[in-house]
């Protein structure tokens, strides 16, 4: 079979290239061209006839691009992918944009889970890969071609096994009730790791308005080490709220596991003062400039050697089911 041609629109080169390297395979040339008007184009540099072509991109807001302008060069060169007659061309999008809205909680609210699927089925997208959507249900009920979730709790549960002390007890807390499965499949591998139980909380959580309340801490935390996982931090109010209020209860530490670290707007200073002791965090984007006292804490674990066992699983046929025993 032959190997798999991996582009990485410019947004996304850095961590392309980490793939590509683990993958041993060069990342494919293409050409992104921007016009005063502020359209643009792009197109591969090399014959993609009956290949099979993987596109990362991630689709954050950092950077000079915003989430918009990684959507539209990531649509537009699948669509110029499919009229050079590619074979399978699949999306590789570690963050996915848009995937919160994923449901009508108000009138005439948009889903834009729903509009993103139908966008990339329209430009002839036969495969999605993600890693830890927001609501893994209706990402998949939502898209109708192929798609392939990745969950990085594996990777962090090996770091926070080594971070844990051998004699100390550990609580996995999600910060809202939306997350507790999330959190209970991250004790289940990190519990694998350690040997030992791990037990499991949440904390209540409301948000109507932008506005974020409710402060019910459902665990025993006094004590123990604390790990509250959560797909993104963005804002960073709804880590501060769960870190305090286990603080508050007796917790003996505080570690956080997100996937995908936005830190926007005012999340340095409201992430700053917690007594959050480390976070762990992936590169599914780059870091933004962040305070010294908060950025030491950071973590950062990368994903390219895991993006590139998933193409490479793909790419022959291989399940992703058992990625887990490999990291």
């Amino acid at each position: 079979m032959a190997a798999p041609i991996l582009f990485a629109l410019s947004a996304s080169e850095a961590l392309g290239r980490r793939v590509a390297q683990a993958l041993r395979l060069p990342l494919s040339p293409h050409e992104e061209r921007p016009f005063e008007d502020g359209e643009h184009k792009s197109r591969p540099l090399q014959n993609v006839r009956e290949r099979d072509v993987y596109v990362l991109q991630s689709l954050h807001g950092l950077g000079e691009q915003s989430v918009n302008d990684k959507l539209v060069r990531l649509l537009f060169f699948i669509g110029a992918l499919k009229q050079s007659g590619v074979g399978r061309v699949t999306a590789v999008i570690p963050y996915l944009a848009y995937s919160r809205k994923d449901r009508r909680t108000k009138p005439n609210d948009p889903v834009t889970t729903r509009y993103m699927a139908t966008l990339f089925e329209a430009v002839g997208t036969e495969r999605l890969v993600t890693i830890d959507v927001h609501n893994l249900v209706a990402f998949q009920n939502a898209f109708r071609c192929e798609v392939e979730q990745l969950e990085a709790r594996h990777l962090f549960a090996t770091h926070l096994a080594r971070e844990l002390a051998p004699d100390e007890t550990a609580v996995v807390l999600s910060p809202d009730v939306g997350g507790v499965k999330r959190a209970d499949r991250f004790r289940e591998s990190l519990q694998a790791r350690l040997h030992r139980p791990v037990a499991i909380g949440f904390m209540e959580k409301r948000r109507s308005g932008g506005i974020v309340s409710g402060d019910r801490l459902v665990a025993e935390v006094a004590g123990r080490a604390v790990i509250i996982v959560d797909d993104l931090i963005a804002g960073g109010t709804t880590v501060a709220r769960a870190a305090d209020a286990c603080r508050d209860a007796g917790a003996k530490r505080i570690l956080v596991t997100a996937t995908h670290a936005l830190f926007t707007g005012q999340a340095d200073e409201t992430l700053t003062p917690t007594s959050v002791a480390r976070f762990f965090v992936t590169d599914s984007a780059p870091l933004p400039n962040l305070g010294p006292s908060l950025q030491e804490r950071i973590e950062v674990v990368g994903i390219a050697p895991f993006l590139a066992e998933a193409i490479r699983r793909l790419n022959i046929g291989d399940s992703l089911q058992d990625m887990a025993e490999t990291y």
